[in-house]
C-alpha cells in the first residue's frame, strides 16, 4: 500500500493544507499552471501568496519563479471568507477515548463548506479540545440543533460512518409545526425526496419510495403540536418535506412549503426542529448507547419565547 504523503505544513485553525497534484503539461513556472488552475483567485494574489512562502513542496517553500514540475505534490491554506460568527456555544453531552458527542445550535453548520469554514461545529471543536483528527460520523443541517457524533480515533472513523451508512443508529427527532386535529396520527409517511445538485430545497416526486418517517403527536396547545420525528431512512430534509406535505410545516422553515431567503447574520425564529436521540450498539465495545440532548426548542414556551431576539 502506498504511503499517505504528510503535509509539509501544519494545520490552521484546525484545518489540514489543501493539497494538489500537478498534472503532465508544459507551463513554464508553477505560478503559470496555478494561474490557469484557480480561476477564482486572481493572479496577483498567487503571486503573493507565493512570495511569501505560503505554498509548500516536499522540501518547503516554493518561490514565485519556482519551475513547473509535473507529477509533484504542492500544499498551501486557501484564504477564508468573511464570516458572520454564530453567537451559540456547542454543549458537550458525551465524551470517551473514541467518540465525542455534542449538541449543535442552530444556524452553526456541521462541516466545513461554502461560506461557513471557521464557523462550523468540526473546526470549533478541533481547536477548542486540541482535536486534530477529529470527523463526524455523520451531519446535521445546519439550521436543526441537537445530537451530532464525532469520531476522535481516525482509525475507528470507518466503523461509527457505517452505523449511519447501514442504518443502524436509531434516531429520534422533536419538532414544533402547527397543531392540525383533523390529521390522523400516529403515521408512517412514506414518499421518494429528490434533491437535485445546485437545487437548494428537495422536492417529492412521484415513484418508489425512498424516505420514510413515523410521525407522532406528543403534545399540543395554543395551536402548535409537538411532534416526535423517527426517520428510518435519511434523505436531505426529509423530516422537512414530510411534515410539509402533510400540512404542518415546521415552525421556522424557510423552505418548505416556500422559500424564503434570509441573512446568513439573521438568527432569529430557528427552525423548531430538535434531533434528540441517537442510539446504537457500539462496534468497538459491544455496548448499546444512548444519548439524549439537552436543548430546548423555544417554541415549547410559546410563540412570543420563539419569536424573542436572541441572548
Amino acid at each position: 500500500m502506498r504511503r499517505k504523503l504528510r503535509p509539509p505544513i501544519p494545520p490552521r485553525h484546525g484545518l489540514e493544507p489543501a493539497r494538489l497534484k500537478l498534472p503532465d503539461g508544459e507551463w513554464p513556472t508553477l505560478l503559470a499552471h496555478l494561474v490557469d488552475r484557480l480561476p477564482r483567485v486572481t493572479p496577483d494574489r498567487i503571486e503573493q501568496m507565493l512570495r511569501e512562502e505560503r505554498i509548500h513542496g516536499t522540501d518547503g517553500p516554493l518561490g514565485v519563479d519556482e519551475p513547473y514540475a509535473p507529477g509533484s505534490f504542492i500544499w498551501f491554506h486557501r484564504d477564508l471568507p468573511d464570516e458572520v460568527p454564530v453567537p451559540f456555544e456547542i454543549r458537550v453531552v458525551h465524551r470517551d477515548e473514541h467518540l465525542l458527542v455534542v449538541d449543535k445550535p442552530h444556524f452553526l453548520a456541521t462541516i466545513p463548506r461554502g461560506q461557513h469554514i471557521l464557523e462550523t461545529a468540526l473546526v470549533r471543536l478541533r481547536r477548542e479540545f486540541d482535536l486534530p483528527h477529529l470527523s463526524p460520523a455523520h451531519r446535521l443541517d445546519r439550521v436543526t440543533a441537537g445530537l451530532v457524533m464525532f469520531v476522535i480515533t481516525p482509525e475507528l472513523r470507518g466503523k461509527y460512518q457505517t452505523l449511519f451508512r447501514d442504518r443502524k443508529v436509531h434516531k429520534e427527532y422533536e419538532a414544533i409545526a402547527p397543531h392540525d386535529p383533523a390529521l390522523a396520527l400516529p403515521r408512517t409517511v412514506r414518499s421518494r425526496i429528490v434533491k437535485e445538485r445546485g437545487v437548494l430545497a428537495a422536492q417529492e416526486v412521484p415513484g418508489e419510495p425512498n424516505a420514510e418517517t413515523y410521525v407522532e403527536l406528543a403534545g399540543h396547545r395554543d395551536g402548535l403540536g409537538r411532534y416526535r420525528l423517527v426517520p428510518s431512512t435519511g434523505r436531505t430534509h426529509q423530516l422537512r418535506v414530510h411534515l410539509s406535505g402533510l400540512g404542518i410545516p415546521i415552525l421556522g422553515d424557510d423552505f418548505y412549503p416556500e422559500l424564503r431567503e434570509k441573512p446568513l447574520g439573521d438568527f432569529t425564529k430557528p427552525l423548531q426542529l430538535l434531533a434528540r436521540v441517537l442510539a446504537f450498539d457500539d462496534p468497538v465495545t459491544g455496548t448499546h448507547r444512548r444519548f439524549t440532548s439537552g436543548l430546548r426548542l423555544a417554541a415549547r414556551d410559546g410563540l412570543d419565547a420563539w419569536a424573542a431576539p436572541p441572548a
